[in-house]
């Protein structure tokens, strides 16, 4: 087990001083994926996977449905990762084939060496993304981050107005920093995503484009509302905001529909994986099996694996983790958004390699099976339906 933290300040640490000429490294870029690399990738075994790393647990957000909230977590139960930890995982990570590696909490921003951590992740050839509730950026941070190889950002959205979510974050001001860190990320060519999680604080989904565009997004997702994780990962709540019954729930996805069809702001998660969420909630057979476990993991402070936030166990420590330990077992268990939605979009190229396997092996019939699948389809307008936003992740 790591060594506990101590409670991060209510505000983020002055700048350091900036470096004397020829202190500072050389930037590092994102890094890119060519064509054949690319094709290569996806008929070994589907194309890169990614990893959500919780680099600690503390959070200095107040949020109602989320159990990392600094007023409802045991400060004594506090912990961070170290950095040579975080590099060894890392190695781990390029090993095993992991294209993207997403840095959460907890609040990220809140880890003293999170811009170390990016760094080592670009230069290891991965993508390195954070998700966050916004309140930390500063000038300064930012353009670190953005030097040292970050691609993307995910801020969290609750609410369709900045009253409504600041109170609920408990964080006075955090708009106006959301929409500076919007500006500046745009100039230094980071995409940023709004996160939204559906919830009771949004009373009509058709005023959420507005005041995303007022925040400078220009596209979101939305986050499903989740009321119990088995893992380590306690981005989950009783409470009434995320509490539904199945027909509101199935309402809820049927209203996000709705806004991708009739708003011309992009709502990135697939269509399909919002009509299969359905499904899951009226206890119908979905159509495509979760990747969770094979191309998608999740890693808390612990360093303990587990296939997602839901399951109950880990996998292994990460220390141990191979080719051998990863599951494809077609789970259909729960409905996280950042695990559900892209087995949608990889369910092709799943498909492609496990065909290309089997013609490696003389089964021609099963190969036939696999490319004719008429899920693959499907699975293809999913991602042209997201092309825009999958060309800059």
């Amino acid at each position: 087990m790591t060594p506990a933290v101590s409670e991060p300040p209510p505000t983020p640490p002055p700048p350091a001083p900036p470096p004397r000429a020829g202190d500072a490294p050389a930037p590092v870029a994102p890094p890119r994926t060519g064509l054949w690399r690319l094709i290569g990738q996806v008929l070994r075994d589907g194309g890169p996977g990614y990893l959500q790393f919780a680099i600690t647990n503390v959070c200095n957000a107040r949020c109602e449905f989320c159990g990392f909230a600094v007023h409802k977590f045991d400060p004594r139960q506090r912990r961070s990762v170290t950095l040579p930890d975080a590099r060894d995982v890392i190695d781990i990570c390029a090993r095993e084939h992991i294209g993207y590696l997403l840095f959460v909490g907890g609040e990220p921003l809140v880890h003293r060496d999170l811009a170390a951590m990016v760094r080592y992740t670009a230069e290891r050839g991965i993508r390195p993304m954070i998700c966050t509730n916004g309140s930390l950026w500063t000038d300064s941070n930012m353009r670190a981050l953005a030097r040292n190889g970050l691609s993307n950002v995910i801020m969290s959205i609750d609410a369709t107005d900045a009253e409504t979510h600041e109170k609920h974050r408990g964080l006075p001001g955090v708009c106006r920093t959301i929409a500076h860190a919007n500006r500046v990320f745009a100039g230094l060519g980071v995409q940023t995503t709004a996160s939204v999680t559906a919830s009771r604080l949004i009373d009509d989904y058709d005023k959420l484009p507005a005041f995303l565009r007022s925040l400078g997004f220009t596209h979101c997702t939305f986050s499903y509302p989740l009321t119990n994780l088995g893992s380590s990962y306690l981005s989950f709540s009783g409470s009434g905001l995320v509490n539904y019954s199945p027909d509101e729930l199935v309402g809820v996805f049927e209203h996000i529909q709705s806004l991708k069809r009739r708003s011309p702001f992009p709502v990135v998660n697939p269509t399909e994986s919002l009509r299969d969420m359905q499904r899951h909630v009226r206890r119908e057979p979905e159509r495509f099996p979760c990747l969770g476990g094979y191309k998608y993991f999740y890693l808390d402070w612990n360093l303990d694996l587990y296939r997602c936030h839901f399951w109950e166990t880990p996998i292994c420590n990460i220390r141990q983790f191979d080719a051998s330990k990863r599951i494809r077992d077609g789970c259909t268990r729960c409905m996280i958004d950042c695990y559900r939605d892209p087995s949608v979009l990889q369910f092709a190229a799943l498909s492609l390699s496990d065909a290309w396997h089997q013609l490696r092996r003389g089964h021609f019939l099963t190969a036939a099976r696999h490319l004719l699948d008429p899920r693959n389809l499907t699975s293809l307008r999913a991602v042209w339906e997201q092309r825009r936003y999958i060309a800059k992740v």
